[in-house]
């Protein structure tokens, strides 16, 4: 993650600020009816909140766990797409169970080569224990490497679908630094969901269009099967991609803010909000929703987008935003908690890349053991974080005033 943030900071010299559309979605909330609110929530995202899902948190190194159980348990596909993976303990344990899954089962797997240092290790045992193998956006040649828009334009999503039926997402890679709980320096704190029924089909959609651009064949009927309810929880996965000015994230975003009436509670990594983001999450704690985000803190793996992140405080804090930073290690989770009931998980970050550039994909869900669940995740999390109080962080020295501006253009730049 590192390596790819440099790279992008070093070329992204042509520019590509945020669009200058800060009411492009005005606040709006809701609607109170059930009817009502599924049609605005369509008309807004382009697709449902589909009843019937079973949904759970995957927190930390457990994610590994469950990508494992889900490739055991496959009976006729196990499809895999993620922006890091690299060699390491976490992708030999993938290998050994990919090679001993079940015959006949297909195995996919498409990973982006920026995120995915030294692929190339791993990418012949893949082949060997019979996957099909695809990188997404190649990098290869002097003049693709300076391309600065092929270079945003990258595949960032985190998906394990099995069977069509069952789905894994949020924001791990597969790598070293997710193995653990979070709790220290050297293993990073995530946030996934895993998801059973009808919220899977977006899942597999999107995996097959990034699939089919990568060179792979249609995906068989077979991967995208009649699903059968798997619980209460009402979902859908919000697909985004490149959008010059009001992406799928950014609506995401903006309505579910948009939404909250008592609680939004926020966990980014790679927190450089928009101007309509940080007037929504102002708007919202004058109404007076406790609004909290909670950033990464001093173990941030990117030294620059931790100043640039730094710097939209000032704002945010004197409009009444309550601001954390996770203390402990780097704090990597992409998650939203409004009131007791909407919850958003997946790879989605609220910078210009992820909202204007890169392919994302989060789940969002309407469910009470679930946001509960969110909740006293975020809970824990508050415990090994720090708040930001307005009334200090204005007495700040001007040299950290200095440090945070002049990172910033990467915010304009990315």
């Amino acid at each position: 993650m590192r390596l790819a943030w440099l790279i992008l900071c070093a070329l992204l010299m042509a520019g590509c600020p945020y669009p200058n559309h800060r009411h492009d979605l005005r606040l709006r909330s809701l609607p109170e009816d059930p009817v009502a609110r599924d049609v605005a929530i369509t008309q807004t995202l382009g697709v449902p909140l589909e009843s019937g899902n079973g949904v759970e948190l995957v927190l930390n190194g457990r994610v590994f766990d469950v990508i494992e159980e889900e490739i055991r348990a496959a009976r006729s596909s196990i499809h895999i797409a993620s922006y890091i993976w690299r060699p390491g303990i976490p992708s030999d344990r993938l290998l050994i169970a990919l090679r001993e899954r079940r015959p006949g089962v297909q195995c996919r797997v498409l990973v982006d080569p920026l995120g995915s240092v030294n692929f190339e290790v791993v990418a012949p045992v893949l082949t060997d224990a019979g996957c099909e193998v695809r990188i997404y956006r190649p990098m290869q040649g002097t003049v693709t490497a300076l391309d600065a828009s092929r270079i945003r334009a990258r595949m960032h999503r985190k998906m394990v679908i099995r069977d069509g039926e069952v789905g894994l997402t949020g924001g791990f890679g597969i790598w070293r630094s997710w193995l653990g709980n979070g709790d220290a320096p050297e293993t990073w704190r995530d946030t996934n969901v895993r998801v059973r029924g009808p919220a899977v089909r977006g899942m597999q959609q999107a995996f097959a269009e990034n699939w089919q651009e990568a060179g792979g064949a249609f995906l068989p009927p077979e991967s995208f099967p009649d699903l059968v309810p798997a619980g209460d929880a009402r979902g859908c996965f919000v697909a985004s991609t490149g959008h010059r000015f009001l992406s799928e994230a950014s609506k995401m975003w903006l309505l579910s803010i948009a939404s909250a009436k008592h609680r939004l509670w926020i966990a980014n990594s790679y927190f450089l909000p928009s101007e309509a983001i940080s007037d929504m999450l102002i708007e919202k704690a004058r109404q007076g929703v406790d609004v909290r985000v909670l950033v990464p803190g001093r173990h941030h793996d990117v030294g620059p987008v931790f100043a640039a992140q730094r710097a939209s405080y000032a704002r945010l804090l004197e409009g009444g935003v309550r601001i954390w930073e996770y203390e402990v290690s780097m704090m990597h989770s992409k998650t939203l908690l409004a009131d007791d009931l909407l919850s958003i998980v997946g790879s989605t970050n609220l910078d210009p890349l992820a909202l204007n550039h890169t392919d994302e994909g989060s789940l969002m869900v309407e469910d009470a053991a679930l946001a509960k669940a969110l909740e006293v995740s975020f809970e824990q999390d508050f415990t090994h974080s720090v708040e930001i109080h307005w009334q200090g962080w204005k007495r700040r020295g001007l040299l950290q005033k200095l440090g945070e501006q002049l990172p910033w253009f990467i915010g304009d730049f990315l």
